[in-house]
């Protein structure tokens, strides 16, 4: 009796385990998936929630040698131009001179000995008319798509949004050539305000922003597109004015480091 009273108990483990086991993948899956589509507010992490932080987003090696570089500073007369539809308004774009007070300079900058009175001296705004209500959409997009170094952990940006409630999305293009928007938050605040939004981590199968292949070592990274601004049909009326300043990313350079490379490897280059 004791006998067949374990043999029930050991049975009864064994089915439980597996269950729990598949729920957590279950779990971790569909978080994935949410991230990975931009459609929720998993990937929001600024505003209320916090800022993005690097250190908590999943690595995606064994070691990690996180570093703030600097993607663009808005300081090129027409790399940045911005677009709405002819049917939905009209809009030009250029860069103004002045910075956030509250921006500070990043640490490789500073120990380089560069002047941001020389080097970050302009933003780039943006002033669209509106036609009508609507659900109206602005792009402000880079002439080109702008390579980020390492594995990219959160990019932030500069914005003076105007207090309307409209949302800031940054359009970014994975490793394969595919293309994400993520938000990094409305925009219904005075003044300037850093926007950040983490990158969902490579999940091999099972979703996530694929930013390497894991059988070449020198080929990584993702680029960034430009901005979306999703406009609320309830202020989507007159002139609207928008700037933007000092795009960032925090990155992984663990893996461009020379020195935490083969020095014998071949470069699949050719």
């Amino acid at each position: 009796m004791k006998r067949s009273a374990s043999f029930a108990f050991a049975l009864a483990a064994f089915v439980a385990v597996p269950g729990i086991l598949f729920a957590q993948s279950t779990s971790s899956s569909s978080s994935s998936t949410t991230t990975q589509t931009s459609s929720g507010s998993s990937s929001q992490t600024s505003g209320e929630v916090g800022e993005a932080d690097a250190n908590r987003i999943g690595p995606d090696t064994a070691q990690q040698e996180l570093k703030e570089i600097s993607v663009d500073k808005f300081e090129s007369a027409g790399f940045w131009s911005c677009y709405i539809s002819a049917d939905e308004g009209w809009i030009q774009g250029r860069l103004f001179e002045g910075a956030p007070s509250g921006k500070t300079q990043i640490e490789d900058e500073k120990n380089a000995g560069m002047d941001p009175k020389e080097t970050d001296k302009y933003v780039f705004g943006a002033r669209t008319d509106f036609y009508h209500r609507g659900y109206n959409e602005i792009y402000i997009l880079a002439q080109r798509p702008i390579p980020v170094e390492g594995i990219t952990k959160t990019l932030s940006v500069w914005v003076a949004g105007r207090n309307y409630n409209h949302t800031l999305k940054v359009i970014i293009e994975d490793f394969n050539g595919v293309r994400y928007e993520l938000p990094m938050g409305n925009l219904n605040f005075q003044g300037w305000k850093q926007l950040s939004v983490s990158i969902p981590p490579q999940n091999v199968g099972s979703g996530g922003i694929v930013q390497r292949d894991f059988h070449y070592a020198t080929h990584m990274g993702l680029k960034v597109i430009g901005f979306k601004i999703e406009c609320s049909p309830m202020e989507a009326y007159g002139t609207y004015y928008v700037y933007f300043d000092d795009l960032r990313a925090m990155t992984d350079l663990f893996a461009e480091d020379p020195k935490n490379k083969d020095p014998d490897d071949m470069a699949d280059n050719w």
